[in-house]
């Protein structure tokens, strides 16, 4: 099986000013899907301004008695709920890559009947934006309705 994340509403490509710091981290923005007990290993990492954004994770879809199970490189496992990371981060002039935040995307917040079907179709999609309500990068857990679950046949 495959998980697809098709991303949409990028926050732009400065990281904006938090509560916490009250200046804005000039740097360019981008946000990486990150492999699973690794946090500087990013998969296709995109640009904050980027009109969307879209990753394809290879992963295993297993029947258990409590359902359908997912695991692979980039599924990671924190007491027994799944997720996958979206680093964000910003690249100096030298290309260096330094995460400052992330978003979970929670594996366990899929409706069943959709986790089934993607397992047998081979395809899950998330489709989310990737701007918070105060027009910064998406961070902490995500969940429907910020994030949609479809299955879809893979080609």
């Amino acid at each position: 099986m495959r998980i697809r994340i098709d991303a949409v509403d990028l926050p732009g490509p400065v990281r904006p000013a938090s509560a916490e710091t009250r200046a804005s981290a000039r740097g360019d923005l981008h946000v990486a899907v990150q492999r699973r007990d690794r946090p500087a290993e990013l998969l296709d990492p995109q640009r904050g301004d980027a009109p969307s954004a879209t990753w394809t994770l290879e992963c295993t879809a297993t029947t258990t008695p409590a359902g359908t199970e997912v695991t692979g490189p980039y599924v990671q496992d924190r007491l027994g709920r799944r997720f996958v990371y979206l680093s964000w981060g910003t690249v100096d002039e030298s290309g260096v890559f330094t995460m400052f935040r992330r978003a979970k995307l929670m594996l366990d917040a899929v409706p069943a009947e959709v986790l089934a079907t993607a397992a047998r179709e081979g395809l899950l999609v998330a489709r989310l934006g990737l701007t918070d309500a105060q027009g910064g990068p998406l961070c902490a857990r995500v969940e429907p309705p910020l994030v949609t679950w479809t299955a879809e046949h893979a080609e």
